[in-house]
C-alpha cells in the first residue's frame, strides 16, 4: 500500500540537544511492505521516499510504534509515534480517505497481523514523478497545447485554457476540486454546465470573449454562492440574468461588458460583497431600483443607450381594490412570514423574491407606479467611469410607489425641488 502525502520525520531527542525540527512537511511517498527478496516470514516496515532520498529511509513496523495520533484525520493530517528510532512520523496534506486506508493498514501490521492478509507494496526506490511537489498551476494558450490524451493533474488550483476554440466546458476540468481560478477566455462556448457549481473552491471564473447566451440559475444556487468572488462575462450575447444571481453574495469584482444586457438583476443591492462592476457598452435604458444599496469602489457603465428619465410620465399599474393575492404578498414580506416551495407554488416564492419596494418601505408585488429619476453614481461608487462622452455620472433608476399617495407625496417633493 502507497501513500502520497507531505512527510515530517521528527527526532524525539532534539529537544534534549536544545534543537528543533522544521515544522514544515516535504512531498513525499509511503510504503508498506516487505523489501525484495526478503523470506515470506520477512518483518514488514515503513519506507518514506522523498525528492532527495528516492531510495527511502524504513522504519520497522510489527510491535514498534508507540501510538497514532489521529484527531486531525478528516484534514488529511496524522503522525505515527515509533519506538525505535525515537521519531515521530507527521503526515499532512494527504487525502482524508486514502489516510484512513493506510493507517489503519499499518496499524494491522503493527499488531503483527499475517502479512498475507495485509494490502503490502513492493519496497522499490520511488520514481521522480511520485515524489515531485503536485503541480497547482497550468496555463495554456494555444490549441495545440491543450492535453487531448491525458487528464490535467488533480492537484492544479490555477487553470487557464485560453485561445483554444473550445466549443464547451471540458468534463476534465469539472473533476479538479481544488480549483481555485479557472481562466476559459477566448473561447467559443456557448453554454455552462451545471456542474460547474461542484467546483467547492472556485473563487475565479473567468469567461471572457466567449459566446455565452445565458448563465444558469442553477450555477446561482451551487457552492458558488459562498465561493465566487471574482467573475468575467464580459465580450459575450447575453441578455439577461437570471433572478438567482444575486444568490451569488460573495461577488467582489462582476464584469459585464460588451454583451447584450437589456437589465440588470432585479436585487443586485442583495451583492453586499460587490465592490467592483462594469458593464460598459450594453443595452441597459436605466439601472433597477436596487442599485441604490450598493457600495462600490469602481463602476463603469458607459456606452449605454439609458433613456433620459421623466418623473412626470409614470407608468401606472395600480390595481383598485387590491386583490387579495397582492394583499397576502405585501402582509408575508411586512412582517416577514417564512415561506418556501413547500408551502406555496414556486412561481409564487419567484413572485416574492422579486417583490418591488415603495420609497415609504412598503413591499408591492404587481399593483404599483413606476417612474424613473435621475441618480449621481458618485452616490453607490467612490470611482466612477463617465457614462458618455459628455462628461455624465448620472444615470435613470427606477421607483416603485405602492399608491397614489406615495406617488403624490413624492411628486410635491420634486416639483418644489425643481420649481
Amino acid at each position: 500500500m502507497r501513500l502520497q502525502c507531505e512527510v515530517e520525520v521528527v527526532s524525539r531527542l532534539l529537544p534534549t540537544c536544545g534543537l528543533r525540527g522544521r515544522g514544515r512537511g516535504t512531498r513525499a511517498l509511503l510504503s508498506l511492505g516487505r523489501p525484495p527478496g526478503r523470506a515470506r516470514g520477512g518483518g514488514v516496515y515503513l519506507m518514506v521516499c522523498t525528492a532527495r532520498d528516492r531510495v527511502g529511509a524504513r522504519y520497522k513496523v510489527q510491535e514498534n510504534i508507540e501510538q497514532f495520533f489521529t484527531r486531525f484525520v478528516e484534514q488529511g493530517k496524522a503522525t505515527v509515534r515509533l519506538r525505535e528510532p525515537a521519531v515521530d512520523v507527521c503526515l499532512s496534506k494527504a487525502n482524508a480517505s486514502n489516510l484512513k486506508n493506510f493507517l489503519s493498514a499499518v496499524r494491522l501490521a503493527h499488531q503483527g497481523t499475517d502479512v498475507e492478509a495485509l494490502p503490502l507494496s513492493a519496497l522499490v526506490p520511488a520514481k521522480t514523478s511520485e515524489v515531485e511537489k503536485p503541480k497547482s498551476k497550468m496555463i495554456i494558450t494555444s490549441r495545440r497545447d491543450y492535453p487531448l490524451t491525458k487528464n490535467f493533474p488533480y492537484s492544479l488550483e490555477h487553470l487557464q485554457a485560453s485561445y483554444c476554440r473550445l466549443a464547451r466546458v471540458d468534463t476534465r476540468v469539472l473533476c479538479l476540486k481544488q480549483l481555485r481560478k479557472l481562466d476559459l477566455s477566448h473561447n467559443h462556448i456557448r453554454q455552462l454546465p451545471a456542474t460547474i457549481g461542484e467546483l467547492v473552491c472556485l473563487q475565479e471564473l473567468n469567461l471572457h470573449d466567449n459566446h455565452l447566451e445565458s448563465f444558469s440559475g442553477a450555477l446561482c444556487n451551487s457552492t458558488l454562492q459562498k465561493s465566487l468572488q471574482f467573475l468575467d462575462l464580459s465580450q459575450n450575447k447575453i441578455k439577461a440574468l437570471p433572478i438567482q444571481f444575486c444568490q451569488l453574495r460573495g461577488l467582489v469584482t462582476l464584469k459585464l461588458d460588451e454583451n447584450e444586457l437589456i437589465r440588470l438583476p432585479f436585487k443586485i443591492g442583495q451583492l453586499e460583497h460587490l465592490r467592483f462592476l462594469s458593464a460598459a457598452r450594453n443595452k441597459l435604458p436605466f439601472l433597477p431600483s436596487d442599485f441604490r444599496k450598493l457600495c462600490l469602489e469602481n463602476l463603469d457603465l458607459f456606452g449605454n443607450p439609458f433613456e433620459q428619465p421623466n418623473p412626470l410620465v409614470p407608468s401606472i399599474q395600480l390595481k383598485i381594490p387590491l386583490t387579495l393575492l397582492e394583499w397576502a404578498a405585501r402582509a408575508t414580506i411586512k412582517y416577514r412570514i417564512p415561506y418556501g416551495s413547500h408551502l406555496l407554488p414556486s412561481h409564487l416564492c419567484e413572485d416574492l423574491e422579486v417583490a418591488k419596494t415603495c420609497q415609504c418601505g412598503s413591499a408591492c408585488l404587481s399593483s404599483f407606479i413606476q417612474i424613473t429619476v435621475t441618480m449621481n453614481l458618485h452616490h453607490v461608487a467612490h470611482t466612477v467611469v463617465l457614462v458618455d462622452n459628455m462628461g455624465g455620472t448620472e444615470a435613470p433608476v427606477i421607483s416603485y410607489f405602492c399608491s397614489l399617495d406615495c406617488y403624490s407625496q413624492f411628486l410635491d417633493r420634486y416639483l418644489q425641488s425643481n420649481g
